[in-house]
């Protein structure tokens, strides 16, 4: 084992990943770990590693929310994530930026997304975090199901967008 591999072992089984200099971008059906995407962006030449954590809260438009289930289709999710995170990479000479991505069932107060990103100097690393959230929100092909006590709603992964109630055997009508 290379001291690169002690650094940063292989991804555990459930989590699909691209890994390139300077980018780590990964969807996982496992709860998320600040700390290992952290690990992913440190630098000896950052000043600053700025991190995102987005977390389901338990309402939305003051209706009680039970969990939330996001889908993807992980190749070309993985591709968007993995060209976000070049172009902020460049844009803002980061060091560092990963971004990792929850599926499956997301229970109340657990994490959906971290973005982690470091830079020599901190004020790139605040910009870069949030355009990273917001790009991913405008682009990523993940779909999120918010679930209620009576029922559940497909939502655009975007803030504020209520979504649209999905009825078993529609056909999109």
């Amino acid at each position: 084992m290379t001291t690169q591999d002690q650094v940063n072992p292989p991804p555990p089984e459930g989590e699909s990943f691209i890994s390139l200099p300077g980018i780590y971008v990964s969807l996982t059906d496992l709860p998320l770990d600040i700390l290992s995407i952290m690990d992913k962006v440190r630098s000896p030449e950052a000043g600053a590693i700025v991190t995102f954590a987005g977390t389901t809260r338990n309402n939305f438009a003051s209706k009680p929310v039970t969990s939330l289930t996001y889908t993807s289709y992980r190749p070309l999710a993985l591709q968007t994530l993995s060209s976000i995170a070049s172009s902020l990479l460049t844009k803002h000479a980061l060091r560092g930026i990963a971004i990792v991505h929850r599926l499956g069932t997301v229970p109340i107060g657990e994490e959906s997304i971290l973005i982690a990103v470091s830079s020599a100097h901190r004020k790139a690393a605040w910009l870069a975090g949030e355009e990273a959230l917001e790009e991913c929100k405008e682009k990523l092909e993940v779909w999120k199901r918010e679930e209620f006590e009576d029922g559940g709603v497909w939502r655009a992964n975007r803030d504020g967008h209520q979504g649209a109630e999905v009825k078993e055997g529609s056909k999109g009508e």
